[in-house]
């Protein structure tokens, strides 16, 4: 029963929240001043919120505002949260544990790490100076696809991802609940990652383009003399099926290419492995993420208009490489508990960004470049710029942004839409948390959009205005009055003529439609 006392007091202690499946347990909530009661059972306890099935339906209270009575009520002062982690390997058995160990310092606990089973997952265990546990997260290391499916199952509450779901993963979770937030709202960003071509140092070959290696992975090349190489058989190595960058490299590279894998390509269980087996092999060569190349040699990427690109973590950050592949968190729709969700917000931090570079990865924080030190995109911009770009506008370009430095957060959307990507989305937080730091106060931003060279390049300037004017907005919209305070904020746009990729794939136009943030 709940005895009325008002729509502020009641909005205080009690908040309306989606479902979760639980055991139901009987309690009764009652304020201090003893004026409201609720009487419902207990779904779940975060450590700081309960979660009640009430007669109103599910609703969120604060632990703060109440007291429990009743058989359901956890013990607050042995409460230990806990998550579940799972997903691709390489991120659980490196990355996870060397953040956990981050958090637990700035949290001034200590972190043990328990065998666990064979086949089941390894327990972190977050204590309190006094011996207590604080939280536990049980990490199953698996694949991208076990993560997923994971996830849509309810069986972890964070699904380790190096890609995006798939639309059939997207149909099952609306399908499983449609009132929940979709996948692409419950995701978060914690590294950035690349697929790198790799070979023997003993190997002639500097860079591939896309296509070549569409042709070498599906068995259409056979012998390095087709790439100018040694009169040398190719051969093959990847990761193993299931792992996400294997699943990126085919969606990303082969699909478009309208090809399949050859059957002559030896698999690999972990990075590690193939980086090995490809350096003691001259004739060699191997996909594997940029984090763990090993001993192995990197190739940089070219295109058939004379680009070529390395996996620098600055080409990385701004997605100028054509094969970057972000590390996702994707969340369950339930509430975590309040420790979890600290730590989630740890991996945001300047901690965090610094353990990820450590682990290999690279991280999300930005970098500043200025013009002055840009000369191979202003020779690519002069060099590749369509027709309808003349010499004016690329000089009118490099005057309005002379003396200012390019931010490595980048934005980009799909063609013909101003939608933002996942990443982008992210790099939005990551701009305003940069703003609210003050790292611009008194500067001022400037979006500034370009586009492809397809269609009309007067349509495509004033698309990629529209496109620069979408960003401001997000981000004055994600910064608030304070940051609007803070920062001037301008949109510019120069259309097709500065392209960082060729425009004859579907990548590379896509890496063209983009703003960038210049500081000046």
């Amino acid at each position: 029963m709940i005895r009325y006392l008002g729509a502020a007091v009641m909005a205080a202690l009690f908040t309306v929240s989606s479902p979760a499946v639980a055991p139901a347990q009987d309690v009764e909530l009652r304020s201090f001043d003893g004026s409201v009661t609720l009487d419902g059972n207990l779904i779940s306890y975060d450590g700081a919120y309960y979660r009640v099935e009430t007669q109103f339906g599910p609703m969120t209270i604060s632990a703060q505002g109440v007291s429990c009575a009743g058989p359901g009520c956890p013990d607050l002062t042995t409460f230990v949260a806990e998550a579940r982690i799972a997903g691709a390997a390489t991120v659980a058995d490196g990355l996870i544990p060397a953040l956990l160990e981050g958090f637990a310092d700035i949290q001034g606990m200590t972190l043990t790490r328990g065998a666990g089973a064979a086949d089941g997952p390894q327990v972190f265990t977050l204590s309190r100076r006094d011996g207590s546990p604080a939280a536990r997260f049980h990490v199953t290391p698996s694949t991208t696809d076990q993560g997923f499916l994971a996830l849509l199952n309810g069986e972890t509450d964070i699904a380790l991802a190096l890609r995006e779901p798939n639309s059939a993963e997207r149909r099952a979770a609306m399908a499983q609940a449609p009132d929940d937030p979709p996948l692409e709202r419950r995701v978060r960003v914690l590294a950035l990652d690349a697929l790198v071509p790799v070979v023997s140092h003993e190997n002639p070959i500097d860079a591939l383009s896309l296509p070549d290696l569409a042709r070498l992975f599906s068995g259409d090349i056979v012998s390095w003399a087709d790439l100018d190489g040694p009169d040398a058989p190719v051969a093959l190595h990847m990761l193993a099926p299931g792992l996400g960058l294997a699943q990126g490299f085919s969606n990303r590279v082969l699909v478009p290419a309208e090809t399949g894998l050859a059957d002559s390509i030896v698999r690999h269980d972990s990075a590690t492995a193939l980086a090995a087996a490809v350096a003691r092999d001259a004739y060699a060569v191997g996909i594997m993420p940029r984090s763990a190349r090993g001993p192995a040699r990197a190739l940089a990427l070219r295109g058939s208009c004379g680009f070529a690109q390395m996996a620098t973590p600055d080409a990385v950050k701004a997605e100028d490489y054509p094969l970057t592949a972000p590390v996702y968190l994707y969340l369950a729709p339930h509430r975590l508990p309040q420790l979890v969700r600290r730590f989630l917000d740890f991996t945001r931090s300047e901690s965090a960004e610094r353990l990820v570079r450590s682990a290999g990865y690279v991280n999300q924080s930005l970098t500043r470049t200025p013009l002055a030190l840009q000369g191979a995109r202003l020779a690519n911009a002069v060099t590749a710029a369509g027709d309808d770009v003349a010499l004016a506008d690329l000089q009118d370009m490099v005057d309005r942004l002379d003396g200012a430095e390019r931010l490595s957060s980048t934005f980009r959307f799909g063609d013909g839409t101003a939608d933002l990507d996942t990443q982008s989305r992210a790099s939005v937080l990551r701009l305003v948390d940069a703003i609210d730091r003050g790292a611009f106060d008194g500067r001022r931003l400037m979006f500034v959009g370009f586009s492809d060279g397809v269609g009309s390049a007067a349509v495509n300037r004033r698309l990629a205005l529209r496109r620069a004017e979408t960003v401001r907005t997000a981000v004055r919209t994600a910064a608030g009055d304070a940051g609007a305070g803070r920062v001037e904020m301008t949109v510019d746009a120069f259309g097709e003529a500065m392209p960082m990729a060729c425009d004859d794939t579907d990548w590379g136009r896509a890496v063209n439609r983009r703003v960038e943030v210049w500081l000046e």
